[in-house]
Parts: structure tokens; C-alpha cells; sequence
């Protein structure tokens, strides 16, 4: 399997799948570690050989959807899915977080036997999660068909509330955001502008600043924060690891990006710089870097 730039043919979903198995951790096998793993559970959002391919399959679609990378045809659902849970870094995170003294990880070599013995362990009785998400698994399935933990992960961050189910709220740090630059702004008074920023959740105004009437919105852009919250709660504590990518928000014709914006950690913290092409306004650009701080900072 070449690993090659995606060819300009493909469509806009088949390019991005594409782009997510270039990254480093999602050229081997989220299981076994095998090189060039051509195909993947798109709902638990990891890439796999062909060996723990037929594992996956044996657990039945309800814990994991399996389809080629290049051969299968993918719904839109499914390709957000795997962008979502980030690839294989970060749902190892979530389904290794918690592997016991004398259970191994099969190689790539390892037998069936093995890798159906780990593969099971690790997806269909979840007994590698951080005890926390253990607990909110086993609660929030009480009722509902099985899904995986990394879909669950990211289902319970896009609702804030049911009604009909157990929930616990997390309160995982405080966003911090620093406005860097603007550039191209409109101009609403007769010489220049005054521009301040407005934020609010989810999204961000620009007013000029006017003394004797009110102030002028200069644009308007929205912010999604939910692959940094993803990414940040799937690595846990960032001071453990080095410099490194844990997410990307990619840009589309749906968002103000004008280019992808990735989640890194730098120097123990996890943070995302963005360019946001302003709205509702003639011209202007705007810079933003935000920061997510751990509660106990």
C-alpha cells in the first residue's frame, strides 16, 4: 500500500481518510503493530492489518465496523468518525490506557489465537480503560446497543445534556484564548478602525470601537473546539509526553478555516493555533491561539 500524497482525483471524504493514514501512528496496526494496515474499525476509529481484520469481523459489527481503506465505500458519518477519535494514537489511548502487568501486546507476528485473546479483551469487554471511563461504559450501555468507547467518547462530548440516560458532566480545564493577530480588516470609520474581539461560546465577533455611537461588527466567526477537547481528554495528562500532533480540525466548506488547524501538545501543554476567514463582512482574517488549561494549574 503506497503511502503517497492523496491523488487530486479523490473525492473530499476519501482524501481526508487519506490524509489521516499518512500520520505516523496510523501506518502500522493499532493492534499488532503491523506495517500498512489497509484496512479499519470505522466505528471505534482505528487502522488494522488483515490478520486482526478477521478478529474484528468475528466480534460482530455492533463492536466493530470493519471496511477497506481503498476498496469499501465510506458514508460521510463513517469518515467523520475516524477523523473524530483522531486514528490510532489517540483511541489506543483510550482502549490501552490501562493494560495489566502480564498481558502483552500481540506483535506482528503473533498467532490467531493471541490476537483474538487481546483483540477482545481490549474492544468487547473494554478491560484496558482508565477505571473512570470503565464505569460511564458500563452505565451508559445499560440500555442501548454496544458501541465503542472512542464513539462513545465522542458522542457524550457533542451532547451537553439527556434526559433519558445516566450522565456524569467533566469538567476537564479552562480555555484560554489569545487573540495574535487581524489582518485585512473592514474599515468602518472614515480613516481606520478601532477593532476589539467579542467572544462567546462557540463563536467569535469583531467590533470596531466607536465613541459617540454604537459599535460596528467588523465579522463574525465560529470556533469548534471539540477536536482539542477530544484529543486533550483521549492523552489525559500532557505533561507526560513530548512535543507532539493529538488532533486537527480540518478545513471545509461548513467552517471559517482558512487552512487545517492542528491540536499539539508543546512544552506539556496542549494547545491549537487557527486562521478564521471572518463572516458576514466584506474581507478580514483573524489569528487565534487557544490554549486548554488543566483545572489544578
Amino acid at each position: 500500500m503506497s503511502y503517497d500524497k492523496p491523488e487530486p482525483g479523490l473525492d473530499s471524504g476519501k482524501r481526508k481518510l487519506k490524509y489521516l493514514l499518512l500520520e505516523k501512528d496510523n501506518r502500522v496496526c493499532a493492534d499488532c503493530s503491523a506495517p500498512e494496515p489497509k484496512w479499519a474499525s470505522a466505528n471505534i476509529g482505528v487502522f488494522i492489518c488483515l490478520k486482526c481484520c478477521d478478529v474484528h469481523r468475528s466480534l460482530g459489527s455492533h463492536v466493530s465496523k470493519v471496511l477497506s481503506v481503498t476498496l469499501d465505500d465510506w458514508d460521510d458519518d463513517q469518515i467523520d468518525s475516524m477523523i473524530e477519535v483522531g486514528g490510532n494514537a489517540a483511541a489506543n489511548s483510550i482502549y490501552e490506557a490501562c493494560i495489566p502487568e502480564g498481558v502483552s501486546k500481540p506483535g506482528p507476528d503473533a498467532s490467531h489465537e493471541e490476537r483474538s485473546k487481546f483483540i477482545r479483551a481490549k474492544y468487547e469487554n473494554e478491560d484496558f480503560l482508565e477505571p473512570s471511563l470503565r464505569i460511564m461504559s458500563n452505565s451508559s450501555d445499560r440500555d442501548s446497543p454496544k458501541r465503542s468507547s472512542s464513539q462513545k467518547f465522542v458522542d457524550d462530548l457533542r451532547s451537553s445534556s439527556s434526559k433519558n440516560t445516566e450522565a456524569m458532566v467533566v469538567f476537564i480545564g479552562i480555555l484560554k484564548v489569545k487573540v495574535i493577530e487581524g489582518r485585512n480588516l473592514a474599515v468602518r470609520d472614515v480613516r481606520t478602525s478601532d477593532p476589539y474581539v467579542l467572544l462567546r461560546l462557540g463563536e467569535q465577533e469583531v467590533y470596531d470601537q466607536d465613541t459617540f455611537s454604537a459599535d460596528d461588527i467588523m465579522g463574525e466567526a465560529e470556533v469548534d473546539i471539540q477536536p482539542m477537547v477530544t484529543s486533550a481528554m483521549a492523552f489525559g495528562d500532557a505533561g507526560m509526553f513530548g512535543d507532539m500532533q493529538i488532533g486537527k480540525w480540518l478545513k471545509s466548506n461548513d467552517n471559517c478555516l482558512t487552512e487545517d488547524s492542528t491540536v499539539n501538545i508543546i512544552d506539556g501543554k496542549v494547545k491549537q493555533k487557527m486562521t478564521l476567514k471572518l463572516q458576514n463582512v466584506e474581507s478580514g482574517e483573524m489569528d487565534l491561539e487557544i490554549e486548554l488549561m488543566p483545572l489544578d494549574s
